[in-house]
């Protein structure tokens, strides 16, 4: 059991940071708290009560467990209980820490699930959160797990769906993540059609070293956002999750949640090319997407088919966008299609000279900067990114 109470825990300052402090004098919680600090790769702190802060000398806990993870002569000093990253009170602890400095990012940790005043000495101490062993095992991990990779906004993450086949989703998925990148930021894009030949080969990295999805088939649970980045092949300053040319063409859904959990922890833009087939795979990115871009021709058929997709999306998304892609023959234009499907216009997609020819040259989609498609790429980056922030959602 979780209980949340008040804020958010301190915002990482960036990097790799200090494990926990763990303020308890019970054995057998204790064992337990640093057995999941060793799972999440945590070094922590012990303590019976509050330390200074910072402590002159180091003065962890040793003679309740021989497990204790001390820290080697040399090391960082401790740091105390206002600048530990996370604080884990230990329920037989909660009066001796009842006087300390109010901060964030303090759990308060019981075993009792019947223990009613647990609510009360949380409230006592400042706590931000009420956790229960053993039922909030893993939420504690990936609390620790963020700790210690510093782990600070989310990316902002954007779908891009065709309305129909061949409606040019992938041109615009790679050219938004190739704009992305190359105005500085942190850059993803993840292919999540395994049917679409993969956009590696759009990028001309096919042979590029580096992992795909098969290789994350059997993930479960927590994937470190680091370790996944550098896993992954590097092409035109971003990475790039794409498919391999094998028999697999599936990904089991926990899966597929684990490893677009762990990129969104790595903050910066991720960017996922969607299938027009909602699966269950499918479904557990569009739960994670901050916005999507239904690409949809400007003719009477492909927004026929586009209401299909929208209706289906919709289900799980909840800010889907249209995005439309010209010539308009048909007596359409962007915003009557908009229009029609009840959706928020993006813009119309400009037709970009020489896109055929780039890409049998190798350029990704999005080259050169000051084309059009690079031109609406930047426009799309700078209204979300400011949205975002507005919000004080993902981006960064």
């Amino acid at each position: 059991m979780t209980g949340t109470i008040t804020h958010d825990p301190p915002p990482a300052a960036g990097g790799r940071q200090s494990g926990p402090l763990i303020v308890t004098e019970d054995p057998d919680l204790l064992d337990d708290l640093l057995r999941l600090c060793a799972a999440a790769g945590a070094t922590p702190e012990v303590h019976h009560s509050v330390p200074a802060s910072p402590p002159s000398t180091p003065s962890a806990l040793t003679a309740t467990t021989s497990s204790a993870n001390l820290s080697p002569p040399g090391s960082a000093r401790p740091a105390g209980w206002e600048a530990a990253p996370l604080v884990l009170v230990g329920d037989d602890a909660a009066r001796r820490v009842r006087g300390a400095v109010r901060r964030r990012g303090v759990v308060l940790v019981g075993r009792d699930q019947d223990d009613s005043g647990v609510w009360q000495r949380a409230v006592e101490i400042g706590a931000d959160h009420v956790l229960m062993l053993p039922d909030g095992e893993q939420w504690l991990v990936d609390r620790i797990a963020d700790v210690v990779e510093g782990v600070g906004r989310p990316a902002l993450t954007v779908g891009v769906i065709g309305g129909r086949g061949g409606a040019g989703a992938s041109t615009l998925a790679c050219a938004l993540a190739v704009t992305s990148a190359r105005e500085g930021l942190r850059s993803l894009l993840v292919d999540a059609d395994p049917m679409g030949g993969g956009l590696d080969v759009l990028l001309g990295g096919e042979t590029a070293d580096g992992l795909r999805w098969p290789a994350f088939a059997a993930s479960r649970g927590r994937v470190g956002g680091g370790a996944l980045e550098e896993s992954l092949p590097e092409l035109h300053s971003l990475r790039v999750l794409s498919w391999d040319r094998g028999d697999c063409v599936a990904v089991p859904p926990q899966a597929v949640r684990a490893v677009l959990a762990a990129a969104r922890r790595r903050g910066g833009t991720v960017v996922v090319d969607l299938p027009r087939r909602i699966d269950d795979g499918v479904a557990e990115i569009l739960a994670q997407l901050d916005v999507g871009i239904l690409v949809v021709p400007a003719d009477l058929r492909a927004v026929a088919a586009a209401g299909r997709v929208a209706a289906a999306v919709g289900m799980v998304l909840g800010d889907l966008r249209v995005a439309v892609r010209g010539p308009y023959t048909s007596g359409l234009d962007d915003r009557e299609v908009a229009r029609l499907l009840g959706l928020p216009l993006v813009g119309e997609v400009p037709v970009e000279s020489g896109l055929l020819r780039a890409t049998e040259s190798r350029r990704p989609p999005g080259t050169p900067s000051r084309g059009p498609l690079a031109r609406f790429c930047r426009g799309f980056w700078e209204r979300a990114l400011a949205d975002s922030e507005g919000r004080g959602g993902s981006a960064g």
